[in-house]
């Protein structure tokens, strides 16, 4: 059961908000905060917004990110401009933590042996020097399970040699296992 006047605030809040951003209002009776909190998580919204009695006293909510799970008290007056920031910061913090996994999970290898060792051990990207030819690509494919993923424009010397046969190699290629 709603909070008399809480429906009628969350209703004037959404109205404003939604003309900027994409977003529902959850007044469902039938769960519990919790549920209502956690159904949302799951289908991946980025913030929350809680209001409740309280809030509405001191003309605040509460902003909820789902990155973090930081609780942020914004005043409702200000709470477009702010929302607006948070959902900046939540874009570079996925963007910058997506970037570190990436460079994490990616390895060098010389040789067979370190490539077949990186994608035991790290199971992400592995790069390699390649010499162009389609039978070696289907060689470490059938060998590792890894395929071909890019050569990247900008071209790293890691070895003379190709991973696979040891033919001169002028490429370097990223593997990975799907």
């Amino acid at each position: 059961m709603h909070k008399e006047g809480v429906k009628e605030k969350a209703q004037e809040v959404y109205q404003n908000l939604s003309k900027t951003y994409r977003m529902e209002l959850d007044i469902r009776d039938q769960y519990s905060p919790g549920y209502k909190f956690n159904d949302w998580e799951m289908k991946g919204v980025p913030v929350r917004i809680e209001l409740g009695p309280r809030d509405i006293e001191a003309g605040k909510c509460v902003v909820v990110r789902r990155d973090t799970f930081e609780k942020i008290e914004v005043n409702l007056e200000e709470l477009e401009t702010k929302l607006n920031n948070i959902l900046e910061e939540i874009q570079n913090n996925m963007y910058q933590e997506c970037e570190k996994r990436v460079q994490d999970k990616t390895t060098i290898a010389k040789t067979m042996e370190e490539f077949e060792k990186n994608l035991a051990e790290n199971q992400g990207y592995v790069k390699t020097m390649w010499c162009g030819d389609a039978d070696c690509e289907e060689k470490i494919h059938e060998q590792t399970g890894a395929k071909s993923r890019c050569i990247p424009f900008e071209q790293e010397h890691i070895a003379d040699t190709c991973v696979c046969c040891g033919k001169a190699a002028d490429k370097m290629i990223i593997w990975g296992r799907q």
